[in-house]
């Protein structure tokens, strides 16, 4: 892909950062990151929280367990209520914990709300406490997830659907409305690579979402491998998105330095990313300061080409 890559930006759908708890103030990002000329928003998922967030592998986790965790698939619907232009995204959701069938027909409604804006970054998961309250094996999660996955895209693209796994199974049901975009909306995998997860991406991945702290170097060698798996496939490689994280630059009193943070960009969209992406929290410390900060990223982002 040549084109000039997505600029995307996370969405803090955690924690601590709306005043008050007043969490209908979060819709009006949409409008703001649409009015500052980005191009997608994502939010991030977790049905349930438990106490072992040190488990969490990539870094301390940013919230206690009590934090607030509004639902991404519900927020999203508010922000597609709310724009006309930018995508909408996940990273991630975790389709398991709601099933093949719920998922299929909640996602397909919201692209069909959102008229086909929809971008859904999908992954597994890290705690076994989400798959136990949830009455899920954890330790066929892997399976599980490659079984949710196929249905769900079977649900999307055929009336009636039938599927058989050995986790999934219906005979000729109908789930409707479909998603507006042809084949279903895009899919982006999150996740380590194994030959399971490679083989999942292999057959459905729209988008690749590199592991949390990658490196630019990381990203441009794991577009080659989640290319070459396509490839293998018999799909065009040169059809996958891939997801570039900003490597975030810290000032020396801690604060993260957003113009050299924007620097890395030449350098990600030569790694291969066809969306530039960072958290926006990591900068605007209020709803207040999201205005001035989404101009200042759209201007860089710009003076980068």
């Amino acid at each position: 892909m040549t084109s000039r890559p997505l600029l995307s930006v996370g969405l803090p759908n955690f924690g601590p950062w709306m005043p008050h708890g007043d969490w209908r103030r979060f819709l009006d990002l949409g409008p703001m990151v649409e009015d500052a000329g980005l191009d997608r928003v994502v939010v991030v998922d977790h049905v349930v929280m438990s106490n072992n967030t040190h488990e969490y592998r990539w870094g301390k986790f940013p919230t206690p367990p009590d934090a607030q965790w509004p639902e991404p698939l519900t927020l999203l619907a508010g922000i597609a209520a709310r724009t006309s232009r930018i995508r909408l995204g996940t990273g991630v959701v975790l389709p398991s914990l709601r099933g093949a069938t719920l998922f299929a027909k909640t996602t397909a409604t919201l692209d069909v709300m959102c008229n086909g804006r929809l971008d859904l970054g999908v992954g597994i998961g890290w705690q076994r406490e989400e798959y136990d309250a949830a009455g899920l094996d954890w330790d066929k999660r892997g399976r599980l997830f490659t079984d949710v996955m196929g249905a769900v895209v079977e649900l999307w693209n055929n009336t009636p659907a039938s599927y058989h796994s050995p986790t999934v199974n219906f005979d000729d049901i109908y789930v409707v409305p479909k998603p507006v975009q042809q084949g279903g909306v895009p899919l982006w995998f999150a996740g380590t690579f194994t030959p399971t997860s490679l083989s999942r991406m292999a057959r459905w991945a729209s988008g690749w979402i590199p592991i949390m702290g990658e490196s630019i170097e990381g990203v441009r060698e794991g577009a080659r491998t989640v290319k070459e798996a396509i490839a293998a496939r018999g799909r065009d490689p040169e059809q996958l998105r891939v997801q570039g994280p900003l490597p975030l630059v810290r000032n020396e009193d801690g604060t993260f330095d957003l113009a050299k943070t924007m620097e890395h960009v030449p350098a990600l969209v030569d790694a291969g990313a066809t969306a530039i992406h960072l958290p926006l929290h990591m900068f605007a410390k209020t709803m207040e300061d999201a205005p001035s900060v989404l101009a200042d990223i759209k201007q860089r982002y710009d003076a980068s080409f």
